[in-house]
């Protein structure tokens, strides 16, 4: 029976560096940064906060994202995130127009604000040649929610 020594050829297999990459780091870092664009996404799609009205009507998808027309309840009119006077704004749309033929405009009226003003709104919209107009609203919540 032969003994054998810590100093043989199997201690040399032992002390060779592992050739593989180790992927636990990455995936960690992946998922990470998964939830951090999930949580940010929501929070970068509508820079004005109004109370939206609720409704049955299924989301539109578009490949372009359209321009946001936002009328808050204190009466002040944005597009996308620009304060716009209301005497500018058909010269802020007919620009839109000219600039891109096929432009969609989401109206989002807040909830507080009278039928008559988001009609007057849309109406300046289809004044300055913008066909492609839509109101945006919340989805509705099962019975018994707001």
């Amino acid at each position: 029976m032969a003994m054998m020594r810590g100093d043989g050829p199997e201690e040399d297999d032992d002390a060779a560096p592992i050739a593989e990459i180790n992927v636990t780091p990455l995936v960690d870092v992946m998922l990470v940064l998964l939830i951090v664009f999930m949580v940010a996404a929501p929070m970068m799609t509508a820079g004005v906060k109004v109370d939206l009205p609720r409704s049955a009507a299924p989301r539109s998808s578009d490949p372009r994202p359209p321009v946001m027309l936002t009328l808050t309840r204190e009466g002040t009119i944005h597009l996308d995130r620009d304060e716009v006077a209301e005497a500018a704004l058909p010269a802020r749309l007919a620009a839109l127009r000219e600039a891109d033929t096929a432009v969609t405009v989401h109206v989002r009226g807040d909830r507080a604000v009278p039928y008559g003003e988001v009609l007057r709104v849309m109406g300046r919209v289809a004044a300055a040649g913008i066909t492609r107009v839509a109101l945006v609203s919340e989805g509705e919540t099962p019975a018994g929610g707001r």
